[in-house]
């Protein structure tokens, strides 16, 4: 299978189920909704507001999804992964504001309780839309990171932050139901309004990180690993190595020493044994661009291959590769390093 054809079918998987998420977030609203109505309890009304956000955001990664996935063009040579960052940093706001919201929801009831009724019935009818929650949002957060979609991923973790806070509200109204101290509503409100207001920080801050291109350290780390096990001898060295999400897509760039006597065909096809490598690691959805640099005399010192018929100095020692030294933009030299 082609990587073309393949990143289509991870992108309308994407797009399949972001849809299930839009549908399952209208569903857990409305019942949240009944439930509030029935308890009048300030706490699932906290929970209710979140749904809403819940609901906003799923079409906000829905779009994202549909524009992700339209094929590169003139304007945009790398595609249109990037929004997705985008996308994902405005669901991280709205989360945050729902939680500050609910702050000042729960500081107004502590001023002025609401009296709460048949709380079986909504504990029963949120401890369901809990249960939904989880299991979409797990789905939702191994579907995200399998394709390299941070929109998917971050519609799970909303999903997955939701359940935590719906769980801590269900324990506050069964505590509530025995006890009959009504201002625990608004505590159980306050604590989980901090949790979802550090959700949505911690996706505004992982987008921000994508838009701007960080460094992902654990992905160039996994990269350097899979070619310090997989390297060959005539790969002398590897630098200036460079790794940028675009979305689903991962574009790798990196420079690798060859000995100098490889015409351009050798040299292909010591690049095309690489990319299969990474390919069968990473999956198809990766750009992998290799700059070939010809060996130097002092290269002959890191250099392992023994039937080479042109070399100066006898080897020393293989130079092993790590996330620090092959991000450097420098041949990699026994004397100097």
């Amino acid at each position: 299978m082609s990587k073309a054809i393949s990143n289509q079918n991870d992108v309308k998987q994407n797009l399949k189920f972001q849809k299930i998420i839009v549908v399952v977030g209208i569903i857990l609203f409305t019942v949240k909704v009944i439930a509030w109505y029935f308890t009048n309890s300030v706490a699932i009304l906290t929970d209710t507001l979140e749904s809403i956000v819940n609901i906003i955001t799923s079409f906000v990664g829905l779009y994202s999804l549909y524009l992700s996935s339209l094929p590169k063009d003139e304007n945009h040579p790398y595609g249109h992964g990037k929004v997705e960052f985008i996308s994902a940093a405005i669901e991280g706001m709205l989360i945050a504001v729902a939680g500050i919201l609910i702050v000042f929801e729960a500081i107004s009831n502590f001023k002025h309780p609401h009296p709460i009724a048949r709380l079986d019935t909504g504990i029963y009818l949120i401890s369901a839309t809990a249960i939904i929650s989880y299991l979409i949002g797990s789905i939702a957060v191994k579907k995200g990171k399998k394709n390299k979609s941070l929109a998917l991923e971050a519609s799970g973790k909303h999903l997955r932050s939701d359940t935590y806070s719906t769980l801590g509200i269900i324990i506050g109204l069964i505590v509530i139901s025995f006890t009959k101290i009504l201002w625990l509503d608004s505590l159980v409100a306050l604590i989980f309004a901090g949790i979802i207001f550090y959700t949505g920080f911690k996706i505004i801050k992982d987008s921000i990180s994508g838009i701007m291109d960080e460094a992902d350290n654990q992905l160039i780390d996994e990269f350097v690993k899979v070619m310090q096990t997989e390297r060959k001898a005539q790969w002398i060295d590897l630098h200036n190595l460079r790794i940028i999400k675009y979305g689903s897509t991962l574009h790798m760039d990196c420079h690798l020493t060859l000995p100098y006597y490889y015409n351009v065909a050798s040299a292909h096809d010591e690049i095309e044994e690489l990319d299969q490598i990474v390919n069968n690691h990473f999956g198809t959805k990766v750009e992998l661009f290799i700059h070939t640099d010809p060996c130097q005399p002092y290269s002959c010192e890191i250099c392992s291959l023994k039937e080479c018929p042109v070399r100066r100095t006898d080897f020393k020692q293989t130079w092993v590769w790590d996330k620090n030294n092959v991000s450097q933009n420098q041949k990699h030299n026994l004397n100097k390093n």
